[in-house]
């Protein structure tokens, strides 16, 4: 859990959480009968194991279920030690369904990233898995555009369109410092954000060490 400063509808407002809960709904405001009229029985199976897979996870999830406000309070005046209970509310921030993802050799797994799930012909697609924020979106749509458009993606109008929008679209940052500065300094400007250069012994400090001397 975290504190958040948001404005919410004109006004400052300070949250706290997230506090996991559960609903057989798949959206805030869907059916309760969402999960009961999912289940098949290409489905149960994989559920079945992914729930046995993850007996810590399905702990800790109940945990918090069982959580009083006055549970609620306590941790978090761990953050803010003079917080006033009446001062504080609870509201439901937003609805995830998890993916489960059938395993050859465990039968169903949890994916916890996000993930694009499209058709053979990607006449259709779907954003499955955690909503995507700032840093995620941008990748998240460029597989998108790799799922379901593929040919057209290959075509030099298109490169030349994505190349425009994304300069290093393509190219690995990771060992071109001239690029990976090029690219801050082309974002910064955007963002109008102060551009502080990549410099060569900063890169040298972030090469990963040999695996002999990884502490473990």
């Amino acid at each position: 859990p975290h504190l958040d400063t948001r404005v919410i509808d004109g006004e400052k407002a300070l949250l706290f959480g997230p506090f996991a809960t559960f609903s057989t709904k798949f959206l805030k405001h869907g059916s309760w009968l969402d999960m009961f009229a999912s289940l098949t029985t290409h489905n149960i199976l994989p559920m079945t194991h992914a729930g046995l897979d993850n007996l810590s996870l399905s702990t800790y999830l109940m945990g918090q279920l069982m959580l009083s406000q006055e549970d609620r309070i306590d941790s978090l005046k761990d953050y803010f030690p003079g917080a006033n209970a009446e001062d504080w509310s609870l509201l439901t921030a937003g609805q995830r369904v998890q993916v489960i993802k059938k395993d050859p050799e465990h039968g169903g797994i949890l994916q916890f990233g996000t993930e694009i799930v499209s058709s053979a012909d990607g006449s259709i697609a779907a954003l499955l898995g955690a909503s995507p924020g700032a840093s995620t979106a941008a990748p998240i749509m460029l597989q998108l555009l790799e799922k379901t458009f593929q040919d057209e993606l290959k075509s030099p109008q298109w490169q030349a369109k994505l190349k425009q929008i994304i300069p290093s679209y393509g190219q690995k940052l990771n060992d071109d410092l001239e690029l990976t500065n090029q690219t801050r300094a082309w974002s910064s400007a955007l963002l109008q954000l102060t551009f502080v250069p990549v410099a060569p012994e900063t890169v040298e400090l972030q090469a990963p060490l040999p695996v002999t001397e990884v502490a473990l």
